[in-house]
């Protein structure tokens, strides 16, 4: 209990009771006074600075205390209070034979008391034997003829208590007072740190009043082993004092537990520590099971035992630690049993799914189906708060249940897509377990392989590689391991295909670059699927075709066939009608750059339902979508993607949200929206940070989060992104030409066409490595051309750009021709403005507004520079006159300077007439650097003299956004208005 120094803080109003008692004493006057309460508020220690005080007094004092030793001990506190008045009264008590009625000592006492007033002092009288119990009721009743007071104290635990604690008067003659004490406020919780350990930080006094809530007891100890740390009472030092106060909470549960003497009352409180606020008191004491003790009574005794706090005038569990002191004591078994017992009854009544979830986490298998749609809706419920670990230990226990084979995979397939963003590798093994284990016709296997991808594991396609066509009769064969089936028939079916598609889509720039009819998989899915017609054929076949498809995925995304124990990938099926097979040939289309409308065609057959009724699969949906994106229909790809992004939802998977939401960044960076790209990659991390994100998809990620930056302005976060390591598996797939290009992109915006050429010629190295020819992923040959033109290497500008525009005219999307065309426009030196002008009007019907918008500037230059060499020719032709009239010689144009370069304002830049004044020549405003990108081009269009709804519609924004981007102009130029604007940008001639 409390220490021996512990001081009577906030007692006054019970040490004034007791001095009034004592006082009365002396004068005669009996008195009976019971100090209560939960343990640890002081009793005992009031009743000793009583005993001192009547001491003090002159007042005889004969005390005794009761323990829970000595409850089975006849007269053990009679024999107390007696042996200093009678030294042989202990062994006549102990010896003697009981007899009916007799009160042993009593009469002596009360004779010896009419000559001097005395005080019985009694500490913890839940713990009297049952003889000295009677003893003292029998003193109670005989008060009034004698000066004698009884003072005793209780925590009030023991279901029984003593006559005269009850209430009922004994007599109207003798004082009958109960004193109940109050946990200290926090003022006296505050005065307890002052006194023990000196001043202190509020934070400190009330997160130690919180959690003690005032027991005199625990603050003390607390406080006690605080100060012996050494440490001061500062907040700094909170998680110190939380870790002792944790503890000495639990000492303290454990000593008031032990006062609990009745089992009901024991077994009530492990229920209510079990169900806590879920049920109330009276559903909770049937977990009990029949018993004597009326509810009012054991509401009573759990409400003094301080273990139970009351709300809504029922008992409730406390806090975490004192439930675990609670239930540590019960075996392991009684344990999940209450637990269980208590999750039925929760169910019964209809408790709220959480709570129910929560009770059967930590019960045995209860065999009832509704365990487990109650798990999987808290499941539901904790993912919809943001709790995924507690979600995975709600699915986790539903598989402890008893589950059929098919229901028992969903639930572990719903686990590992949460736990690939918790714990990828628990996921990685559960998912190889589905796929080595699943039925064929429920399409687990696939769903698992889907998933893997998603999570960057390209070794479970391999793992579920399918087997040669005609090998296969039944479901347990389709999950027959390679080496079950022969190796020359797996590699006729595999290696011949598989090498003649890689051939056609690493060599798509010839004229043909379709892929011939893979003979094998059209018998797979004509003739087999026409002989047989059985369903579980159908669902053979329908499996292997998705395993295929996704296996094709796996081998994009990383090229491991180079390893002798890797056998390359099978062709995808020409005849399939799987909406997987045809997601994943459109997307092979389309980076190969062949038959565009046939791409089309596959990627929007991707999204209609399986013929067989098969659940659909997320990464040959998303490789449809990027087609789409190819394709130039990026309208239709993003209701795709948002139709993804809601079954995603539905199902809680995080690591499925966060893929769409990375491709859909992609096509708002692709149609000039890098505000709504950045929104949707920030979403996207809240659902699977980068830290949990696999190294394939790492360069892929980062690249858009760069060129998502770099198009709202934020360059020093753009050179972040760019500097930022990967991790080395991240250099061997698919993924890293994004981030070379990203990073050449990066290079052209700081002006370093060195570093810019050497990204786009290392990002067009991987593409190709990986079969990728289309411009319409990555246009690394235009960019890497305008790098090689800006270094003066005309030559190989050229032919890179014509090659671009030759595969961009094969492709035939307006936006690849549009791009290739505005590059060529950039470094060829003739027509420059008539080649600008076709860029311009094939992207304006195009969804790539970037390139429309810069398309636009540059032929605005192209054309200011062409109306300066105009002017320059005429003032010429006027200054320096031939002799004859003749017009000037071919010198007379020689003052022709370069176009004005792009980033700078139609005219800015633009030669001054030949002769002319140094002032006369226009240069940008020295403010002009310390715009932004987008006050950039706002700046430009709006000297172009376009109005703020035509800008916001060139440059795909709000109007207020126009608005507040000119304001940034004005105040950066120091200028008033657009009249300025115009006169900075036409010069002081107005030309």
């Amino acid at each position: 209990m409390a220490p021996p120094d512990l001081p009577l803080l906030e007692r006054d109003r019970e040490k004034a009771v007791l001095s009034a008692v004592i006082g009365e004493l002396r004068s005669g006057r009996p008195a009976l006074v019971t100090v209560t309460g939960q343990p640890g508020l002081g009793q005992n220690e009031l009743l000793r600075w009583a005993a001192g005080q009547a001491k003090d007094g002159g007042v005889h004092v004969l005390s005794a205390r009761a323990t829970p030793a000595e409850h089975e001990l006849r007269y053990g506190v009679v024999a107390q209070l007696l042996t200093p008045e009678d030294r042989d009264m202990a062994s006549r008590l102990f010896v003697a034979p009981q007899r009916p009625g007799g009160l042993p000592g009593l009469n002596h006492l009360l004779t010896a008391c009419r000559d001097r007033p005395t005080l019985l002092v009694v500490h913890d009288v839940q713990w009297l034997d049952p003889a000295s119990l009677r003893w003292l009721e029998a003193l109670a009743r005989r008060l009034p003829r004698a000066p004698v007071a009884l003072l005793t104290s209780t925590t009030g635990t023991a279901i029984d208590r003593p006559e005269w604690s009850v209430g009922t008067p004994l007599t109207g003659l003798a004082s009958t007072i109960e004193l109940a004490l109050p946990p200290l406020t926090a003022s006296g919780v505050a005065a307890a740190v002052r006194a023990v350990c000196g001043p202190a930080d509020a934070a400190f006094t009330e997160y130690l009043a919180e959690t003690t809530r005032g027991v005199p007891a625990v603050v003390h100890e607390v406080l006690h082993r605080f100060t012996r740390a050494g440490r001061a009472p500062r907040a700094e030092h909170v998680e110190h004092l939380r870790a002792l106060t944790a503890e000495v909470v639990g000492d303290h549960a454990a000593r008031a537990l032990s006062e609990l003497r009745d089992p009901v009352a024991v077994d009530v409180l492990r229920a209510l520590a079990v169900c806590g606020d879920l049920l109330d008191f009276p559903l909770v004491c049937t977990l009990v099971g029949p018993h004597p003790v009326p509810e009012a009574r054991l509401r009573a005794a759990l409400g003094a035992s301080g273990l139970l706090t009351t709300r809504g005038g029922s008992p409730s569990g406390h806090d975490a630690v004192v439930r675990a002191r609670i239930l540590e004591e019960m075996p392991a078994a009684d344990r999940a049993d209450l637990y269980a017992r208590a999750a039925r009854l929760a169910q019964r009544v209809a408790v709220a799914d959480q709570g129910i979830a929560e009770l059967l986490l930590r019960a045995r298998p209860v065999g009832a189906p509704w365990a487990v749609d109650t798990l999987r809706r808290g499941f539901a419920a904790a993912l919809r708060s943001g709790r995924r670990d507690r979600a995975t230990a709600y699915l986790t226990r539903a598989l402890d249940e008893p589950l059929r084979a098919e229901e028992r995979g969903r639930v572990e397939l719903q686990l590992a897509s949460v736990q690939m963003v918790t714990a990828p590798v628990a996921a990685e093994r559960r998912l190889h377990g589905l796929i080595r284990s699943a039925d064929t016709r429920a399409g687990l296997r696939s769903q698992a392989v889907d998933l893997c991808i998603l999570g960057g594991d390209t070794r479970a396609a391999r793992l579920a590689q399918p087997a040669a066509p005609g090998t296969l009769g039944t479901a347990a064969a389709a999950r027959a391991p390679d080496d079950a089936v022969p190796r020359a028939k797996r590699v006729g079916d595999a290696v011949k295909p598989s090498a003649s598609r890689d051939r056609a889509v690493s060599g798509a720039a010839t004229a043909s670059g379709e892929t011939a009819p893979d003979p094998a998989s059209r018998n797979d899915s004509g003739h087999h699927l026409g002989n047989t017609g059985s369903a579980d054929n159908d669902a053979i076949v329908s499996e292997r075709h998705e395993l295929i498809a996704l296996l094709r995925v796996a081998r994009f995304l990383r090229h491991d066939e180079t390893c002798l124990d890797v056998h390359p990938a099978p062709a995808l099926p020409e005849h399939s009608h799987s909406p997987a097979v045809a997601g994943v040939r459109a997307w092979e289309h389309a980076v190969a750059g062949v038959h565009l409308e046939t791409s089309r065609r596959l990627a929007r057959a991707a999204f209609a339902p399986d013929p067989g009724g098969r659940p659909p699969l997320v990464t040959p949906r998303l490789f449809a979508c990027r087609a789409l994106l190819l394709t130039d229909d990026g309208d239709e790809a993003e209701a795709h993607l948002a139709t993804l992004l809601n079954e995603a939802h539905r199902q809680r998977a995080a690591i499925a949200i966060a893929h769409v939401l990375a491709v859909r960044a992609d096509l708002h960076i692709r149609h000039g929206r890098p505000d709504a790209a950045a929104r949707d990659l920030a979403a996207a991390e809240a659902e699977l940070p980068l830290t949990r994100l696999h190294p394939l998809f790492v360069p892929y990620w980062a690249s858009l989060n760069l060129v998502a930056d770099l198009l709202n302005g934020r360059a020093d976060r753009a050179r972040e992104v760019a500097s930022r390591p990967v991790p080395s598996l991240a250099e061997e797939c698919a993924t890293t030409a994004y981030l070379l290009f990203a990073r050449g992109v990066l290079a052209r915006s700081e002006d370093d066409p060195h570093r810019a050429r050497a990204h786009f010629r290392a990002c067009g190295r991987w593409m190709l490595h990986y079969g990728c020819v289309n411009p319409a992923v990555l246009p690394w040959r235009s960019l890497a051309a305008e790098a090689a033109h800006a270094l003066g290497d005309d030559e190989e500008a050229l032919r890179l750009a014509r090659e671009e525009l030759r595969l961009a005219a094969r492709w035939g999307t307006r936006s690849a021709i549009g791009r290739a065309e505005l590059s060529l426009a950039v470094v060829c030196g003739e027509n420059r403005a008539e080649h600008f002008r076709a860029a311009v009007a094939t992207l304006s019907e195009s969804p790539a507004r970037t390139a429309y918008t810069r398309a636009v500037l540059e032929l605005a230059s192209a054309e200011s520079a062409e109306a300066g060499r105009r002017t320059a020719l005429t003032l010429a032709s006027r200054r320096s006159p031939t002799a004859d009239g003749a017009a000037p010689g071919p010198h007379a144009g020689s003052t022709q300077g370069p176009p004005a370069p792009a980033g700078r304002p139609p005219g800015w830049g633009a030669p001054a007439p030949h002769g002319a004044a140094p002032h006369l020549r226009q240069r940008p405003p020295a403010g002009w650097p310390a715009l932004s990108p987008a006050e950039h081009e706002t700046a430009l269009l709006a000297a172009r003299g376009l109005g703020n709804r035509e800008i916001a519609a060139t440059l795909s924004v709000t109007t207020r956004a126009v608005e507040l981007r000119l304001s940034g102009v004005y105040r950066k130029l120091r200028i008033r208005g657009r009249e300025e604007l115009r006169a900075l940008s036409h010069g002081p001639e107005g030309g």
